[in-house]
Formats: structure tokens, sequence, C-alpha cells
């Protein structure tokens, strides 16, 4: 596996627990390099253990105690010849002496060498905890120590980022910080991530009380999503004295918010995971707040590594697992990571966060209409009704947005248009929603409209071609359009996100609107808002809306089967919503390459869609994306409901005569 782009960035970190005897080093140092080995056969590049585990973080005044210091400086030389062979980034918890001063150090260990020790900042001195009492606080990074430690020159200070210097892994720095450092008003952590530290490791020691578990998840997963980086957190465990205190041995692994993994409490376990160096990276290019001053400035100090991995070690996919014990891929692809990809990443995976997510995003689209119907003093309302999904779910905003200002329902018209293609199906749940909802309803059939346009401009009604469908959308939007004149109101418009990446809309006909309230919710949420809607609303509303829900995805541009079936279904035409939501949001959202989207699809669609099926739709998407692009940059006005947007005004600038060449010719090459 190349440590290149072809590698989509992931990175394998570890936290994990050793069972420790305290003050037995030689046990202690035994059970960490059972760690280790452990974490780098399961293919991890970085591993964090937990504070003062070669000693036992309890060991108190034995601190003091040469004894102890000798036996652990020694242990540590053991372990980094030990490790010699393992290409992996792992931390060491131990007491230094450096003159008359004792830290607090966990030490950065990379093939068998000592990159540094990073000296515990902000020692505690409450309740249980005494650490003044033995240690003195880290040297700042600007006026470091050079220690010999293990018969080996290090620096020891705090605030220390570790720089990987391999080829392909630019976007991996790490950075360490101790325990009670996590937990001060500012986080030495806060400068490591300023300064270009992606991965922070924090080697902690933290006793458990009622309450403090739930406190510590929420701690790290916030400071991951405040630095936009990946934080493991590795926690003391079984085997500290239990004098006064019981530590739970928790490990974490959070990544911009989001818990990855986790340790039950009261375990010694290894929590594993994959984190995502691109997205992170992409997270803080976007962020305009972000800002990385060089690392003098960031107050941090800068040691740079290497894995020094052996060129033929990652050189391909099929390549043989290479001879250094637990030494595989140290950077993976989307099809061989650990990490799991929703396949609808628009959409909760649990049932209860998809209902509580609904109904936000009902109330933003509701909001947004009702300030914008309350600021020009419009009391109306056009919906072009069709009995499909996009137009109901409109609907259902306009009414909740009516409901909101005390106007009457009746002043939405709902119109039905029928066409060449309408079936009764649709044109019948259109009618019925109406009636059930309490809304005004309209019917104006076009076919005489259009036929009339088609003779003016000497089209044949027999070919059935872009000019025979967007004759019907255009002659649509000019019925709603005086509609909304004669009353006096607004057209709602009623097209999706996942519409307009594609550009499947019809320029100046449902392209266009005066408020667009569906614009920012992709196609795969647009039917759990409308699920959603029919469990409240229950009775016969729900049914219509079940029925709707059940009804094939179509413009109805064409005429029906013989049977009065839909005979123009999207999906077959520009391919499934569920692959185009999954591209969308992967490229908008974090601004992946076409080859990592197609890599994490085959993934999440495996057993759905074959590879060469995946490949085919993405070239279709990126074609279309690009190509209708000056539909979106004249888009109207509608709210943002979510962080995947198109509106040309804030989210998504773009120019319209953008080359897809690029992107093509990457897909191409899949």
């Amino acid at each position: 596996m190349p440590v290149g782009p072809s590698t989509d960035g992931f990175f394998r970190i570890a936290a994990s627990t050793p069972r420790i005897r305290v003050a037995d080093v030689d046990a202690n140092a035994a059970a960490i390099l059972s760690c280790v080995r452990h974490a780098a056969a399961q293919g991890a590049g970085a591993l964090v253990l937990p504070e003062l585990c070669l000693t036992g973080y309890t060991c108190a005044d034995l601190f003091f105690d040469r004894a102890l210091l000798r036996a652990a400086e020694a242990a540590l030389a053991r372990i980094l010849d030990a490790t010699a062979d393992v290409p992996m980034f792992f931390t060491v918890g131990l007491p230094v002496a450096a003159g008359s001063a004792l830290y607090n150090c966990t030490a950065a260990c990379c093939r068998g060498e000592l990159l540094g020790l990073t000296a515990k900042e902000s020692l505690p001195n409450y309740g249980e905890f005494y650490e003044r009492r033995w240690f003195a606080p880290a040297p700042r990074p600007e006026d470091p120590l050079t220690v010999e430690v293990a018969g080996r020159l290090a620096p020891l200070a705090s605030r220390i980022v570790y720089r990987c210097a391999d080829e392909g892994m630019a976007d991996l720095a790490l950075g360490v910080e101790v325990c009670e450092d996590l937990w001060i008003a500012a986080p030495p952590s806060v400068d490591m991530a300023r300064a270009g530290a992606t991965v922070i490791l924090n080697s902690s020691a933290s006793s458990e009380v009622i309450g403090k578990a739930e406190y510590r998840r929420s701690l790290v997963a916030g400071q991951s999503a405040r630095l936009f980086c990946a934080y493991a957190y590795a926690d003391a465990g079984e085997g500290e004295s239990t004098t006064d205190l019981v530590f739970a041995g928790e490990n974490l692994i959070a990544e911009n918010g989001s818990l990855l993994a986790g340790t039950p409490l009261f375990s010694c376990e290894m929590a594993i995971a994959d984190v995502d160096l691109d997205r992170l990276a992409a997270e803080r290019r976007r962020c305009t707040t972000w800002v990385e001053p060089a690392a003098s400035e960031a107050g941090v100090l800068d040691v740079g590594f290497s894995f020094s991995l052996d060129a033929d070690i990652c050189s391909a996919a099929d390549a043989e697992p290479p001879a250094i014990p637990g030494a595989p891929r140290l950077m993976y692809s989307a099809l061989d990571t650990l990490r799991i990809f929703p396949r609808t990443p628009f959409v909760p995976a649990a049932r209860e966060d998809i209902a509580e997510r609904c109904e936000t995003i009902f109330g933003l689209q509701a909001a947004g209409l009702k300030t914008r119907l309350a600021h020009t003093g419009t009391k109306h309302a056009v919906i072009g009704l069709s009995g499909g999904l996009d137009s109901t779910l409109a609907l259902l905003v306009t009414v909740r947005a009516f409901d909101a200002l005390d106007l009457p329902r009746a002043g939405i018209t709902a119109v039905s248009m029928p066409g060449f293609g309408t079936t009764r199906r649709t044109k019948g749940n259109a009618e019925t929603l109406a009636e059930a909802l309490g809304v005004s309803f309209r019917e104006v059939p076009i076919g005489p409209a259009v036929e009339r346009h088609f003779a003016d401009i000497g089209h044949d009604p027999a070919v059935q071609d872009v000019t025979y469908e967007n004759s019907q959308a255009r002659e649509r939007t000019q019925i709603l359009m005086d509609i909304a004149n004669q009353v006096g109101g607004f057209v709602i418009g009623t097209g999706d996100l996942s519409e307009l990446a594609l550009g499947w809309a019809t320029y100046n006909g449902d392209h266009m609107s005066m408020y667009g309230v569906n614009a920012s919710v992709p196609k795969t949420l647009v039917r759990h808002l409308v699920r959603c809607a029919a469990d409240a609303f229950g009775g016969q509303i729900a049914q219509t809306l079940l029925d709707i829900l059940d009804t094939p995805v179509s413009p109805e541009l064409l005429p029906p089967t013989g049977a009065g079936e839909i005979a123009q279904r999207t999906e077959d035409l520009v391919g499934p919503y569920e692959l185009h939501d999954f591209f969308l949001y992967h490229l908008l959202r974090f601004g992946f390459a076409p080859g990592k989207i197609y890599r994490m699809a085959c993934r999440a669609f495996s057993g759905v869609y074959d590879s060469e099926t995946v490949r085919s739709w993405l070239r279709v998407f990126y074609r279309r994306f690009f190509a209708q692009q000056f539909k979106r940059s004249c888009l109207p006005d509608g709210p943002k409901v979510g962080s995947v947007t198109l509106s040309p005004r804030g989210d998504w600038r773009m120019p319209s005569d953008a080359a897809m060449r690029l992107w093509l010719a990457e897909i191409d090459a899949l």
C-alpha cells in the first residue's frame, strides 16, 4: 500500500492501559512492551500509554528514591532497544531527574529512538493529588533542557510537536500533553494544534469518581472539535494503588468532536481507531478563524522524526507483509481502514436522532420562510404541487410557516398542473394532501398551452426530446408566477440540494422561484423529513404522505406506460440519489479527491453496488456537477439547514466555466 495520496490519509492510533504493579519497573516494562507489540501487530502508527506507567502513578514519596529512578531509566533503555524494529510512535510515562528537579515526563519513542520528553506543565496539588510535592513544572519550550536519559540525548520541555518527515505523511504531526494539562483553562494542546499538530496524545492517570467518566468523554471530544484534531487519551488502571483512589483505565480516541473508540471502565483494554488526516487538514483550511503561526511564535518546540519505512514495505496494495514484526501499513486507504462510512452521511444513524434532526430542519426551513414573508408583508404563497416528495416537503414547510405567523392556510395556493406524463396516482395524492392540510387547491392542465407553444416554435410533439420536456417545466413556472401575481404572493421553490448538485432542473423553469425552502436539503434527507411528518400527522395525511414516499421519483414529463404507471424514473437517468448524496457530502464537506470518495463509496455500498457501478455514477456526478454550475450561480434565496449547501452567495463559489478534466482523469484511472 503506497504511503502517498492513494492511502487516503487514514492513520491508525491506539490508546492502551497496561496492567502494572506499583514500583515494579521490570514487570511494568514487560507490560508496556506487550502493549507496543500488540498495537504494532494491529497496524497502529501511534500508541499512547498512561502517565508514569513505567513506575506507576501512585508511587508517592518513592519517586524520590534513586533506586526507582535508576530502574526506570534502565527499563526505558531496554524498551527502546527492544522496539528498534517497530515503526511506531509510542509514549512511555516515567519520572526523570534533571539537575536538582524531578519531572513527570512522557517519553516519545520511535524505532529505538528517544525523540523527546514532554514534561507535565500543570501539577495538581488538591484533593488526593500532591504532585507538586514530587515534581517540578515543565520547562517552557523556548528554554528546553537537553538531558541524557536511557543513554540517549533528548529535549525535555512542554509543548513539543513531533513532525513526521516521511514521504506522503506531511499531515502527521503529534503533540503530547500529560493528564491535568487537558483540564486547565488553556491546555498546551491548543498551542500544539495551532502549530500544526493533527494528533494529540494524552498520557493520563485520572482517578474515578461518580460522574467523571461522562465529563472526561465530553472534554476529550470537545477538545478534538475545537482543535480540528484527533485526540487519544490513555488512562491509568489496574495495578495502581487503591489506598485512597481507584483508577478505571478508560481509553478514548476522538476526532473532530466524535468519539471513534473507547474501552469499558475498569478494564485493561486497547482502544484503536483510524483517524482521517485528510479530513482534519480540510477542516482547518476551511475555517478562516484557524491560524497556524510559526512554531516559534506558537510557543512550541519542533522535533522531526521518521518511521524509516523501507520502500518495499508499502509499495503496492498486494505487497507481501513486511519482515518487521507488527509493521504493516502506517497509512491506510478507505478500502482497508477500520473506519465505517455511513451510506447516508446527511442522515443520523439512530432513529431517535433522525426525529430530532428532522424537527430541527423543519424549524429552520419554516423560520426562514416565516421571516421572508413577514419582512415583505406577504400573506399568500403559491406552490406547484406534483404529488412528489420535494413539492410535498415544500408544502409542509409552508404550512408550518403560515401557522407560526397565524395566517390562514387558505392563503397557500397549491397548484396541480397535469401534463403529458402526469399519472392518476400523483395527481390524486396532490389533491388529497392539499385538501387534508386545508390549503387552497387549483388545477391548471398545461397540455393545451404546451401544444400551442410547440406549434408556435415549430416543434413536432412526437419528438419527445429536451424541448418536449422543458417546455412543460417552463410553462408550469409561468403559471405559478402569474398566479402569485394574481394573489399577491410568493412562488415557493421545491427543488432540493441533490437536484441542484446534478443540475437536474430546467433553467428558468423549476429552477426559479421567489424562495427555495428545500435548497439545502438533500434527497436522502427529504424522505426522512416526509416520513417524520407522516408520523406526526397520522390519519389521512399520514396515509397520503406514505403513498408519496412509495412513489418513484420522477419529473413526469414523458407519457405514462400503457398501464398508467410512471414511465420516467429519475434515478434510472442520473443515478441513485444515495450514491450522489454520498459523493456530494464528501466533496463539499471535506474537499476529498475523486479517488478517495470512490474507495469510500465502494466500502460503504459493498454488496449494494459493484465497484464499476460506483465508478460509473461517480463520473456522471462530476461531469454534471461541473457542467451545471451555471444554474447554481443564479439561485433564489433559501435557508441553510446543514453544513453542506450550494448557495452561490456563501457556501459554494465556483466559476461556471471551470474545467473538469483533472477530476475525470482521476476517475478514469481508477
